[in-house]
């Protein structure tokens, strides 16, 4: 089958050319294309390579067909660039998740801060301890993102971030910001973003008291597992 080969920056300058027209049998997945491209260098490509399929960044074992475009590339340049959606150990700021969102036309902008409750009921919580499938989990923070824009087309930015680890009582757990030119719709975005982020992403925490500890599960209730 024949695949098309593009290359970029250094590899194109390596190789001498944008593109690499090539037949390979059946079963061929992208590491197959990577390797070929490797022997053909005498060994001199970079370790650190990129690779999309047809337009997307794929899998080293993602399965090749008749007509697929691989492009092979180094890490992009633009390692300075604003992450928006992302998951980390460290406190959170309110001021840096607003600034991530704040531009000159942006004349609404709504933070929802989720903190740690001391007293839930006639529950006492002296810590939470967040654990996330963080690869995934900033990948659906970006998807929540998709979402809040597509249902409120007047949001021009979003930005959510989930802290976990070991979190004390009025700790930030999680912030959202939303932005937009006008306040119409922000507040409703904002909620939605929260709701569907305690829905979806696949984060979870462990309530740690006087009583015991236990994971709370379900969306949004907090019953009382058996304790520890």
């Amino acid at each position: 089958m024949k695949i098309t080969i593009r290359l970029f920056a250094s590899l194109r300058e390596q190789f001498g050319t944008t593109k690499l027209e090539r037949d390979f049998p059946e079963g061929t997945t992208v590491a197959d294309v990577v390797a070929s491209l490797r022997r053909e260098s005498n060994g001199g490509l970079s370790d650190r390579l990129h690779v999309a399929l047809n337009h997307r960044y794929a899998e080293p074992d993602a399965p090749l067909q008749e007509g697929d475009e691989v492009a092979v590339f180094p890490p992009v340049s633009g390692g300075q660039e604003k992450k928006r959606f992302w998951i980390t150990r460290e406190p959170l700021s309110l001021d840096e998740i607003a600034a991530l969102v704040t531009a000159p036309e942006r004349g609404a902008i709504v933070v929802f801060s989720g903190t740690v409750r001391g007293v839930t009921g006639d529950l006492e919580t002296d810590h939470l301890e967040y654990e996330a499938y963080e690869e995934m989990a900033a990948e659906v923070l970006a998807q929540i993102g998709a979402e809040v824009q597509q249902r409120w087309p007047q949001i021009l930015d979003v930005a959510i971030v989930h802290r976990v680890g070991r979190l004390e009582v009025c700790e930030s757990s999680v912030l959202v910001a939303v932005a937009a030119a006008h306040r119409q719709g922000v507040f409703d975005a904002c909620a939605y973003a929260i709701e569907r982020l305690k829905q979806i992403a696949p984060i979870w925490k462990k309530e740690v008291g006087p009583e015991g500890d236990f994971w709370v599960e379900g969306p949004g209730e907090h019953g009382r597992p058996p304790l520890a």
